[in-house]
């Protein structure tokens, strides 16, 4: 690479990580490229891309920039997972991507939001539930208070239909 495309594809590349709200640093030794090419393909279904750079260049494209020292992580091998969209989604792809390939990549750490992650809580992220799943049980929690509301609202409002009958009825029967 010529020097101005070295410099354009660190600017290129700390754009991108300060866009993504997540990236995991992954160790790739033992991945053949059309492995590599199928856990592409699998990370852009969810929103995210895999990145593989020369170490040096992605220590030059997390300077200055609020990404913390992931130096000590950019030793051999390194690919780059960028999740755009969701920050299980790409863990978990990468998770069951290394279940089908001998436990390849493997995760060396992640950055959530300028927080690093160390791996044992990258695998915590896969473990949970999908993005769409998570916000329907909170809508449940925050609706079930409010419908049981509802529901004792409306039976009481029932009860009081019911007792202004029976006195209607009480006094119909009384004038009558």
């Amino acid at each position: 690479m010529k020097r101005t495309d070295k410099e354009t594809f660190v600017s290129d590349l700390r754009d991108r990580m300060t866009r993504a709200p997540v990236v995991y640093l992954t160790d790739f030794s033992g991945l053949n490229v059309k492995s590599i090419t199928k856990l592409r393909r699998s990370l852009r279904e969810v929103g995210a891309e895999y990145v593989v750079a020369k170490n040096r260049l992605v220590k030059l494209a997390v300077e200055g920039t609020e990404i913390p020292d992931i130096s000590e992580s950019l030793t051999g091998p390194t690919g780059m997972v960028l999740g755009y969209e969701d920050v299980v989604a790409p863990a978990k792809a990468l998770t069951d991507f290394a279940k089908e390939h001998g436990d390849k990549p493997v995760f060396k750490l992640g950055v959530l939001e300028n927080k690093i992650l160390q791996p044992e809580q990258v695998d915590r992220i896969a473990k949970l539930p999908p993005r769409e799943q998570l916000l329907a049980e909170l809508a449940g929690a925050l609706q079930a208070p409010m419908a049981a509301l509802a529901g004792a609202l409306g039976a009481k409002l029932q009860e009081m239909a019911g007792l202004l009958d029976a006195l209607k009825s009480e006094r119909d029967q009384a004038g009558g």
